[in-house]
């Protein structure tokens, strides 16, 4: 299941996203689904990665510039929220860092590049393996 949030700045990005997400018949459950002026960032943060790290989903974040609800989201325990700023790092993101959430902000980004990059973090899984090499490569080089 992917949670949805989004606070004033995102909320109309979100709503097209929804869109894209039917079209394509992509299960998603939208925790913020009436727009409220004025709302606050953190408290629709914490919402999303409650319950991302409660029921083991993912969750796709939307706000002005995205950099304070991944701040926001991080704070969660077991919650690694991202903000890609392309395909590339959408894709790498979920593969060798388990990203558990997407964050996007709507005033850099067209829609159609979003679309793209939020397929690339849907369609990829963490590659667990990756993650265990580069943690023991960590430790025995001394870099963690």
């Amino acid at each position: 299941m992917i949670y949805l949030g989004a606070d004033h700045a995102g909320f109309e990005l979100k709503e097209k996203i929804k869109k894209f997400l039917n079209k394509k018949k992509i299960n998603y459950e939208d925790l913020t689904p009436k727009f409220k002026e004025g709302d606050d960032y953190p408290e629709i943060a914490f919402k999303i990665g409650e319950k991302v790290s409660r029921d083991r989903g993912n969750g796709i974040l939307f706000c002005g510039s995205g950099n304070g609800m991944a701040i926001a989201a991080n704070k969660v325990k077991g919650i690694r929220a991202v903000e890609a700023y392309d395909r590339i790092s959408a894709k790498l993101s979920r593969e060798d860092n388990d990203s558990n959430i997407l964050v996007l902000g709507h005033n850099r980004h067209w829609t159609s590049l979003l679309v793209r990059r939020i397929l690339k973090y849907i369609k990829h899984e963490y590659r667990w393996i990756v993650g265990i090499i580069l943690a023991i490569l960590g430790v025995v080089h001394g870099l963690f």
